[in-house]
C-alpha cells in the first residue's frame, strides 16, 4: 500500500497505531506500508492498518490519500478472515475514498 502524504507534511514513518503489525516506511521519496517483522500480528491487523490510514486520509490530517491495490485488499480481507468479501473487490486499485465506501457498505 502507498501512502501520499499531505503538502505540508514532508516526511511521516513509524506507527500509525498500537495492534496492526504495521508501520509506515519510507522508500525513496514515496511511503508503504510494512508489515512488522518481529511480535505478534493480529489476523485482522493488515484489514484494520488500510482502514485506518483511510480514515486519516479522510480527516486529511497527515496523509492525503492512500493506494491500495485489490490484491492486497484481497489478502488483508482473507487475512481477517472476511473471505466471502472478495468476492466485492472488483478494482484494480483502490484510494482512500473507495475504502471507507467499502467500509460503509459493507459493515466492516
Amino acid at each position: 500500500m502507498q501512502i501520499i502524504l499531505t503538502e505540508k507534511c514532508t516526511s511521516y514513518t513509524g506507527s500509525v497505531g498500537r495492534g496492526f503489525g504495521y508501520h509506515i516506511q519510507r522508500r525513496g521519496k514515496r511511503f508503504f506500508a510494512k508489515r512488522n517483522s518481529k511480535g505478534v500480528i493480529p489476523p485482522d491487523g493488515h484489514l484494520r492498518f488500510i482502514l485506518a490510514c483511510a480514515e486519516i486520509a479522510k480527516r486529511r490530517l497527515y496523509i492525503a490519500d492512500i493506494r491500495v491495490s485489490g490484491e492486497e485488499l484481497k489478502d488483508a480481507l482473507w487475512e481477517a478472515y472476511k473471505s466471502y468479501m472478495m468476492q466485492f473487490v472488483k478494482l484494480a486499485t483502490y484510494n482512500a475514498d473507495d475504502i471507507i465506501n467499502f467500509k460503509t457498505t459493507f459493515g466492516l
